[in-house]
């Protein structure tokens, strides 16, 4: 495991003590870390400057809000935020459970009651996310825990508001999401489009991974 900044690290000494990198893609940075106040440990995820500065850090705190509203049993919960130098941060508790995308790696395609199951947990997440307003925009394999039988869906961090109008978090031609499972109007970038609908579209596509062991649509570039 890749160690974390030393600048990161010694920017939250004294609430959060960073032990290693957990993983890394192109919105940010996930680490592990202690919350030393409460004395548990947590997954820390650090969003990249550029990201970060087309957020801005009060458009990251209306949405911090909206999240940290977000109690569900499929949903994983929202702990903390904050901003290290150019970067802002959200803390959500660390499970200890394998993602979708490392049992599709390790198994491939998984049986079909198992698969429905797991799309019944998240399409409830999401029904109940999508009624308080929120939209995820990076529904993926990696951002699927699989914990004691129930699917958890993880990362509701950046999540849009459709409450807020105009003072959504994202800017027109910012496009947020993997590739595998972008819906058409989000891979455009046209967030003035972009509702619940396209969460469902993803859930799709990773129903049918989980399905098959492959996503629905391959191409040479993410274009």
């Amino acid at each position: 495991m890749a160690k974390p900044p030393v600048d990161l690290r010694t920017a939250l000494k004294g609430r959060f003590d960073v032990k290693q990198e957990l993983g890394r893609g192109g919105m940010g940075t996930v680490l592990l870390a202690h919350d030393t106040r409460l004395d548990r440990d947590v997954a820390l995820k650090v969003l990249t400057p550029e990201i970060s500065s087309a957020v801005g850090s009060e458009r990251f705190a209306r949405e911090i809000h909206l999240t940290a509203r977000l109690v569900h049993p499929n949903v994983v919960p929202l702990f903390d935020s904050g901003q290290v130098g150019d970067s802002l941060f959200y803390v959500m508790p660390f499970i200890d459970g394998q993602t979708l995308r490392q049992r599709v790696d390790k198994e491939g395609r998984l049986e079909v009651e198992e698969v429905l199951r797991i799309t019944a947990d998240l399409a409830e997440a999401l029904a109940y996310a999508h009624a308080m307003g929120a939209v995820h925009r990076d529904l993926k394999p990696e951002n699927v825990f699989w914990y004691r039988g129930r699917a958890l869906l993880a990362d509701f961090g950046v999540a849009q508001s459709n409450l807020e109008g105009p003072k959504r978090i994202t800017e027109a031609g910012l496009v947020v999401g993997s590739p595998h499972y972008l819906s058409p109007e989000q891979a455009e970038g046209d967030t003035r489009r972009l509702d619940g609908r396209t969460d469902l579209y993803s859930l799709g596509c990773v129903m049918f991974e989980l399905l098959t062991g492959q996503p629905p649509f391959e191409g040479k570039n993410a274009m």
